[in-house]
């Protein structure tokens, strides 16, 4: 890596330290160390998606005009107000707004820090880049949370506070450490206008008539409701209802989903970066649709406790080597799909979907695992073979090299498969 995408790395790993302090312990702080009540904390929970939802939108273009940096820096900024005021809010109000700030700031700092990476990679080098920033993430997050377990008291809110404060710090470090990047070239430029006159097309028209991002903002969609979606709610409510394990194995669970990630990372990598974006995203959906089937055991196989717990920490780390898989795929896909002038918007639309999904996906699979046992883990097989069939269905859109970069035979073409607005024959240049 060069110097420029070490400090990206090292900035995004410090910012998911810091997260990992307080995400796991954000409903206990609100509920019971504040005495707010589970309704409020569930308000400010539900009001990280909100705020994500709402500020996503507009971040795209704010990316692409001004370039991501001065974008995240000010996002890191806000996070940090957020951070730090949540950690001193001992009113519904109080709470409820700080939540809205940090939401905003988290969510603008995804797509910025992806376009970052884009900018200081090729396509040669994008692969390893988004696996090396998941990979660290993950691990920034595991730490983070094994730490703040070690300094949390509910009888001290002034615990809490501090770990807060940390988060807020490592928001701060992200934002130093990312003024000191200096971008390899400058920030693109829209494209010229035609000669006739009339206003350029972008924006969402662009994007919506592009086929193969639609398709993948729609395989993005399942992918993170058929996941990411249920790992705190229905899977979770699952597991203590259907399999009767107990809440603290759930915290096993999550660090067993870790463990492979940070395990397994590198060595997928070597495995999927050669190969067919499309068909490593269908293989994705086949090994999850297997992990639905050994929760279905865990809760619905009349085995033993011992096997029901041992299926449920196995269920989540299989989709902790699912999710290992997607990280050198779905992102550098998005990258490489972009025209020249939206990558910001391209990266923005994705994280947007992925909010959508997010918020969707326990409201659905939340009430379903706690009671519709058997139709819980059908629905999810089903969905998980979805993901297959679109994965399928989306490598018929994609060019050889951006189906398969690496494997593809050398070529300075990177991006031909244009929204129906852009020409055909201009393809975008390796940068």
């Amino acid at each position: 890596m060069g110097a420029a995408m070490r400090r990206i790395q090292l900035g995004s790993a410090l910012s998911a330290f810091g997260l990992g302090f307080t995400v796991p312990y954000l409903y206990v702080y609100v509920a019971q160390v504040r005495d707010l009540g589970a309704g409020t904390a569930g308000v400010v929970l539900a009001v990280f998606a909100m705020a994500a939802l709402a500020v996503l939108p507009f971040t795209g273009r704010a990316i692409d005009r001004r370039g991501p940096l001065p974008v995240l820096i000010v996002a890191a900024g806000a996070a940090a107000v957020g951070a730090g005021a949540l950690g001193v809010s001992d009113s519904v109000t109080a709470a409820v707004l700080s939540a809205v700030v940090l939401g905003a700031g988290t969510a603008v700092m995804q797509p910025a820090l992806a376009t970052m990476l884009v900018w200081c990679s090729t396509a040669a080098t994008r692969t390893r880049a988004f696996a090396m920033q998941f990979f660290l993430q993950n691990l920034g997050l595991g730490v983070g949370g094994l730490v703040g377990g070690q300094l949390v008291d509910v009888d001290r809110p002034s615990s809490f506070t501090m770990l807060f404060l940390i988060e807020a710090a490592m928001f701060l470090v992200l934002g130093a450490v990312a003024a000191t990047v200096r971008m390899p070239r400058a920030p693109s430029l829209p494209a010229t206008p035609p000669a006739d006159g009339a206003a350029p097309k972008g924006g969402l028209r662009v994007l919506l008539s592009h086929k193969a991002m639609v398709q993948l903002c729609v395989l993005g969609f399942v992918i993170f409701f058929a996941c990411y979606g249920q790992f705190e709610s229905g899977l979770a409510a699952y597991g203590t209802e259907a399999a009767g394990i107990e809440p603290s194995t759930l915290g096993i669970a999550l660090a067993a989903n870790t463990a492979v990630i940070v395990v397994a990372q590198f060595v997928v990598l070597r495995l999927v970066e050669r190969r067919r974006r499309s068909r490593v995203i269908a293989w994705v959906g086949l090994i999850w649709a297997f992990a639905w089937i050994v929760a279905g055991y865990a809760g619905l196989g009349h085995g033993s406790q011992t096997m029901a717990t041992a299926a449920m920490i196995s269920t989540y780390a299989l989709f902790g080597l699912g999710e290992s898989m997607l990280s050198p795929t779905v992102a550098p896909l998005v990258a490489d799909l972009a025209p020249e002038s939206m990558v910001g918007q391209y990266n923005s639309a994705f994280a947007l979907v992925k909010q959508l999904a997010l918020a969707v996906g326990p409201a659905v699979g939340g009430p379903m695992g706690a009671t519709l046992h058997g139709p819980y883990i059908v629905t999810f097989v089903l969905f998980s073979l979805g993901i297959t069939v679109l994965a399928l269905k989306l490598g018929r859109q994609l060019t050889p090299v951006q189906d398969a970069p690496l494997a593809a035979a050398p070529s300075r073409v990177v991006a031909v498969s244009l929204p129906e607005s852009e020409p055909a024959a201009a393809p975008t240049a390796v940068r």
